[in-house]
């Protein structure tokens, strides 16, 4: 039988249609991009003495900057919608979170910026590249060398931050994803002091992101098979239209890419890189990175379970209802057992995940209200905690055991006031912007949350009680205990870049506990999803 030539059809190429771009959506992160892409040209070839003080102007200027076109122009109604062939929707939640992430980013770079009488930023390393200990790291201290490219690091996170609640699709969320992750990676190595420990949280931080963004992607591949498409709203449709040939492609999708997301919120089972990482982190950087990354995750979440995954709930809605309860229960519970400052927080970080996934799982605009405004309360309490925790010394370094508190009251009560207010706002004391953040967490998952709703909400109170018992044993050691002989703790006297950070963090947190009305009115406004 004769051979058979089959002749391909000739490839026809398809035309190229550019996106279309709106640049007033998208400008404050043009701007953040911009910021960061001169950070590193300063990094450059700007002489070394003026490099530190050169960053931290820059960093602050595009970060008010980018906020000031945010608010007036990117708000304007001609620049809501999808842009990018709907790879960026910018609608009321992503740009109330992206506002409170500039806002939150201002304040921690303050905080990154304080030098405590010395030469360079006080908290980081004068070169991290130096083996800790070493005669390389001694010589880069008296030749005065600073880290100042933690600002550049900072803005590009931020970018990254600013982009993931605001992605359309899968891939642009991914995208988002590693760049506020990778910078992060970095700057949790950079600690002055603690170098070993900085640097192994540092490798946990790395290891496991990646291991839970490989979980995200693998996710998103499944979803992509499932629905044909990676854009968010394409998946919407195909789950309200869903093929039975075709099923068993979407619960495994949503599992993996919940849990790439969980993972960045600290939630359990995906948390114990959190206290490891929040303990040997700069201090700065655990404050912003517990602020701002936990803004920018949840944006996210909202955005996959509010627009692309809410018609198939059933399916996994309890398992999300039972990792809210296990991460509100263990963070509270091993909060108690705590002996470190840092980790102390870091499970209460936990534990604040678990109540805001409380508002999330109400399947309501109040629960995605509450969302906002409970992210908008823990993000300035929890960079200006931080900010005290970096002043607090004893020997020379931070004082990050419970039992080197003891006596900081009498010692310096403006410092332990301020401190003690911060943690009865963690707490939910009334009067306190976490008092009204609960509340707004708490009242929408007993109005629509159904029988799990209100389950969850009474295992929410009974963990908020154990965490106040841990904050009040704090405030007790500071106040009624004496320290050792010898062995008295000091707060640093701060520059005025700490001082604003910690100021407005505790302005903004008694007023969103006396007048929270301005601040739930627009959390309000800005809870309408957009599809496309």
């Amino acid at each position: 039988m004769p051979a058979v030539t089959v002749l391909a059809a000739p490839m026809v190429p398809a035309a190229f249609k550019a996106a279309d771009v709106s640049y007033g959506a998208i400008a404050p992160m043009l701007i953040v991009v911009a910021g960061a892409l001169v950070g590193v040209l300063v990094e450059a070839f700007a002489p070394r003495r003026v490099r530190h003080t050169t960053q931290l102007a820059l960093a602050l200027v595009t970060l008010v900057a980018a906020f000031v076109v945010l608010v007036t122009v990117s708000t304007k109604a001609t620049n809501r919608g999808g842009t990018l062939a709907q790879a960026v929707i910018i609608d009321g939640p992503s740009l109330f979170l992206q506002g409170a992430i500039l806002l939150m980013s201002v304040l921690g770079v303050l905080t990154m910026a304080e030098k405590f009488g010395g030469q360079g930023s006080d908290a980081f390393t004068p070169m991290g590249a130096a083996v800790p200990g070493s005669a390389h790291e001694a010589a880069a201290l008296r030749a005065g060398l600073a880290t100042s490219e933690v600002f550049p690091l900072t803005l590009f996170a931020v970018v990254g931050m600013m982009l993931f609640p605001a992605a359309g699709d899968l891939l642009t969320m991914f995208v988002a994803l590693e760049v506020l992750s990778l910078p992060l990676y970095l700057m949790c190595g950079l600690a002055r002091r603690r170098r070993l420990l900085s640097q192994e949280a540092s490798l946990k931080y790395f290891l496991l992101g990646a291991f839970s963004s490989a979980f995200f992607l693998f996710g998103a591949a499944l979803m992509y098979g499932y629905a044909g498409s990676l854009n968010i709203a394409d998946i919407a449709t195909a789950v309200s239209g869903a093929s039975a040939n075709l099923e068993g492609l979407l619960l495994p999708g949503v599992v993996f890419v919940m849990v790439g997301l969980l993972f960045k919120v600290g939630a359990v089972p995906f948390h114990s890189w959190t206290p490891d990482v929040y303990q040997g982190a700069p201090t700065p950087v655990t404050g912003f990175m517990a602020a701002c990354t936990k803004v920018a995750a949840f944006g996210a979440i909202l955005r996959i379970v509010y627009v692309g995954i809410e018609a198939n709930r059933w399916d996994w809605r309890g398992g999300i209802i039972a990792v809210a309860a296990l991460t509100m229960v263990v963070g509270a519970v091993l909060s108690v057992t705590q002996t470190d400052v840092k980790r102390l927080l870091a499970y209460s970080s936990i534990a604040h995940a678990g109540f805001i996934l409380v508002a999330v799982l109400s399947f309501d605009r109040t629960g995605v209200s509450g969302t906002l405004f409970y992210l908008v309360a823990y993000g300035f309490m929890t960079i200006a905690g931080f900010a005290i925790v970096s002043m607090v010394r004893q020997g020379g370094s931070e004082a990050s055991h419970l039992s080197q508190w003891a006596g900081l009251g009498r010692n310096h009560p403006v410092v332990a006031g301020v401190f003690a207010f911060l943690l009865l706002a963690f707490a939910g004391i009334p009067l306190t912007s976490g008092f009204t953040a609960k509340f707004a967490a708490f009242s929408p998952a007993v109005a629509f949350g159904g029988t799990s709703g209100v389950a969850l909400v009474v295992i929410g109170v009974l963990c908020s009680v154990i965490t106040a018992f841990v904050y009040v044993r704090l405030i007790v050691l500071m106040y009624f205990t004496e320290a050792p002989a010898g062995e008295a703790v000091v707060a640093e006297t701060a520059s005025p870049y700490t001082t604003i950070a910690i100021t407005v963090g505790t302005l903004v947190t008694l007023v969103l506990g006396v007048l929270p009305t301005q601040v739930l009115d627009l959390a309000e406004r800005s809870s309408q999803f957009l599809l496309k």
